[in-house]
This record gives C-alpha cells, structure tokens and sequence, in this order.
C-alpha cells in the first residue's frame, strides 16, 4: 500500500473549495518481456471538504497490490470580521466585559484565532480575560469560526486598539489573517476638572475669547461656569452655549475675574470644582486730550497733553492728521511759533507695545485765529462755451470762514475740518463769463481773500488741479 495526498490550493481558484480537481492513482509497470504495465484513474471534480478520504486502488488481477491515496481538502478563511462593543465597558465591572467579536467564515480545516492589544497577544487569565470561540459547519462542509474576546478593562485602555488574527494551513505552509484595528469606549469615573480658555496668551479688548470646561472622565460630567462677583465674592454661573462653552465677544475689560468650572456627575450625582483661574482681559480706555478744543493766535505756542488708562503699561505718540507724520514720541507735544499751516488735526495714539493691535486714539483740531486763506491766488480752467462747468474754491480760516461768488449759479459748501470749507459753484459757460472770469471771495471777521478763475477755450483738462489742495503757506 502506499500513501500519497491531493490538496486544493487557494490560490487561482474563485471562492469556492475548487472550482475543478483531479485525483489521479497509478498501478502497474511498464510491459517488459512478460511483464506489463496497467494504469487505472480516478477523477474529481468540484471538489468539497466531503471529498476528504482515502482513496483505495486495486488491481482486477489476482494477487494486485493495492495502493491507499489520501485527499486532503484546504481552504483560506475569508477576511477576518470584527465588531467592536459599541456600547463599551465600564472599569468598575465586577467581571470581563465583551470587547469586540471575531469571526472568519469558509474556511478549513477549522482555522486558529489569535487576539492582540496592542500589539501583543492576549492568553487566558483568570477574571480578566476570556476568549469565547465557536465553531460551525456549513452545508459545503467549511468551517465558519466566530470567536467573542471577554475583558476587565481600566482606564489606561481607552485608546487600546484591539484586533484577531486567524491561523490556517494551506500545503504550502502556515498563513495568517488580520482583522482591523478597533477602540472599545471604556468609561471611568471624573477625576480632575479644569478650564480651558482660546486664544492662549494675552488677551485684549475685542478679541474673541470661548471659556470652556474640561474632565479626564467618560462620558464627561455636566459642565457649569461661573464668575466671581468683585463686590459680594460670591460665585454667579455665566450662561454658555449649547455646547458648553462661554463666549466673550468682544471680550471687554469687565470681563476680567475669577472664573470656576463645576463638573457634576449625573451617575453619582458628585460636583467636583475646577480651580479658579483668573482671567485678564487687557484693555486701553478712552483717550483725552487737553486743552481739547484749543485755539491761538498766530506766533503764539501750545502745549497738548494726552491721557489714558490700561491694564499694560502705555506708550504714547502724536501725528499730523493729514500726512500720518509723527511729530511727537510721548503724551505732551509742544508747538512754539505757530503759523497758519500748524491748523489743523492731531492725534494722539496709546498703544501697549506687548499687545499688537491695543491702542486707542484721539483726534483734536488746533485753530489759529486768522484772516481767510485761499488755496490758490488764481487758476486757469479749460473750458467750452454753452458747458454746464462745477468750479470750486476752498478756503481756511480761523473763525472758520465763508465764501461767495461774482456770478450766478448753484452754489453749495462743505467741510473739510473746522476751519476749512470747500464751495462748489455750477455755472453754465457763457461769453460774459470768458471775457471776465470768475472770483471767489472768503470772508470771516478777521479779514478776507479772494481767488480769480479764469476760462479758456479749449479741449484740455484743469490743468493746475481742481482747488481742493491744501493752502500754501503766505498766500
């Protein structure tokens, strides 16, 4: 007798055991002088796990030896399935929780399963783990093998990542599937509660700042916020979002305090406090200047002292409101031997360097008493005749001055700053017109001026800008 074995291989077959296969057994010997040699076959097809036997070959003739073949039927397992407790497991269980279940289907012979944590295998042990597995026989003679891994979990295991491994042997040797990789919840008690304030760092006025609760417990307590009153030092609860969370914005100054976290579990019903945390929202109150609506007369000096409060300390600067130039670096500016051009708007800005974007400013106009000031002495415009033409003329002055025109039309006034006015006249464009020009008068109490604009024929702009430049000096 001998002894041999036929395997179906996984491998370029569909998921079936075999798709086709062929057990072949030989007899005899090849015929030499009076002996000869018989051959006999034994054919297979959709070969199953029922298949597996041994197979038995004889000879008609007497005395033929008989020949014994084995068939041995493997099949890879399908990809390992694993479902995780969703529900999960709490630390304080008297006894091992069920993680997550492991089953492999269509698979023989009847394949292992081994459970990893992390990375290393889990073995049995006495009231902490237990591994539950079973098997089944389907109709095709495959084995579906459903494995149920049991455990006493802790804290440290919330972010455990748990996995099966199933073992089979195919005849080309020993093979292995891994499942995926799953977090079972795991919920432990609250332990420590604290406060979480964004944006880290320093905060200031205007800023956008969400206050929330924190807890190393799961599910986490129910969270409540409070801040101390300055005045009675008692503890007021803040009202938050849906999600929790205090939202200051824009944050302001009285904002700042003791803010305190309270996290109440609603299994046990025990609060347990955060610790208080100060909170210092860094601010710059309104600026002010004195004298703050000062007037002078020409040749005269003038000293401007700016003001403010902050959390921080201040740096203060002053700028020429037209140009953006800073005269000053400090609260007081000085002007000596004022001139008509030193009219005009002044800001003082306090900023606190160690904060970028703290600052508040004030704006403050400087008059000096004076006559009216003409932008300009005279101007060519370029003009057609029968044009309906916008002329303007601008003036400033101390008391703030008004202007008229030696021509009819529709004339109106606007404010640059308290001591200079822009007008604007509509005019159509006659003959008259370009044979005299056109004058503009500013008039206040202490005096007048007047400007000349005269027309000319032609297909060009303005040519020596439209009246609305600031005045030069001794004009």
């Amino acid at each position: 007798m001998s002894t041999g074995f036929l395997s179906t291989r996984r491998s370029g077959y569909p998921s079936s055991v075999c798709a086709r296969a062929r057990a072949r057994v030989n007899l005899g010997s090849t015929s030499t002088g009076s002996a000869s040699r018989t051959e006999g076959t034994l054919a297979l097809t959709q070969v199953t796990p029922h298949d597996e036997r041994i197979f038995l070959c004889q000879g008609k003739r007497p005395r033929s030896q008989e020949h014994r073949i084995q068939l041995r039927v493997y099949k890879a397992p399908e990809e390992p399935n694993i479902q995780v407790n969703a529900l999960g497991i709490p630390v304080d269980s008297k006894e091992p929780e069920e993680v997550a279940t492991c089953v492999g289907r269509n698979g023989y012979p009847i394949p292992q399963v081994i459970w990893y944590k992390n990375g290393r295998p889990l073995k049995e042990e006495k009231n902490r783990v237990h591994i539950q597995s079973s098997q089944t026989v389907e109709s095709s003679g495959l084995y579906t093998l459903k494995s149920i891994l049991k455990a006493q979990l802790v804290k440290e295991d919330k972010d455990a990542q748990f996995y099966c491994e199933l073992n089979y042997r195919l005849p080309s040797g020993n093979h292995m599937k891994e499942s995926r990789e799953v977090t079972v919840p795991v919920f432990y008690p609250t332990e420590k509660v604290w406060l979480e304030v964004e944006p880290v760092g320093m905060l200031k006025e205007g800023d956008r700042v969400e206050i929330r609760c924190l807890a190393d417990g799961n599910p986490p307590p129910h969270f409540s916020i409070s801040k101390q009153n300055p005045s009675t030092r008692e503890a007021e609860e803040e009202t938050t979002n849906d999600n929790g969370v205090l939202v200051l914005e824009p944050a302001q100054k009285e904002h700042s305090g003791l803010y305190e976290c309270q996290g109440l579990d609603l299994d046990t019903m025990i609060s347990l406090p955060s610790e208080p945390q100060e909170l210092l929202v860094n601010y710059v109150s309104d600026v002010r200047v004195s004298p703050a609506a000062p007037e002078r007369q020409e040749g005269s000096s003038l000293t401007l002292t700016c003001k403010a409060e902050s959390s921080q300390d201040l740096e203060f600067q002053w700028l020429r409101e037209e140009t953006g130039q800073v005269l000053e670096r400090g609260p007081v500016l000085q002007l000596h031997d004022l001139k008509r051009e030193a009219g005009g708007g002044y800001r003082c800005v306090a900023s606190v360097p160690s904060i970028p974007g703290l600052n508040r400013t004030q704006l403050v106009n400087v008059a000096v008493f004076g006559p009216p000031w003409m932008a300009f002495k005279e101007r060519k415009v370029w003009v057609k005749e029968n044009m309906m033409l916008n002329l303007s003329c601008e003036a400033s002055g101390h008391p703030r001055p008004t202007i008229s025109w030696n021509v009819n039309g529709t004339a109106s006034e606007q404010d640059q700053d308290p001591q200079r006015v822009l007008s604007t006249l509509n005019v159509l464009v006659t003959p008259e017109l370009l044979e005299t020009g056109v004058e503009c008068t500013a008039s206040n109490d202490l005096g007048k001026n007047t400007s000349v604009l005269f027309l000319e024929l032609g297909e060009g702009c303005i040519p020596a800008g439209d009246g609305r430049g600031r005045p030069r000096h001794g004009q």
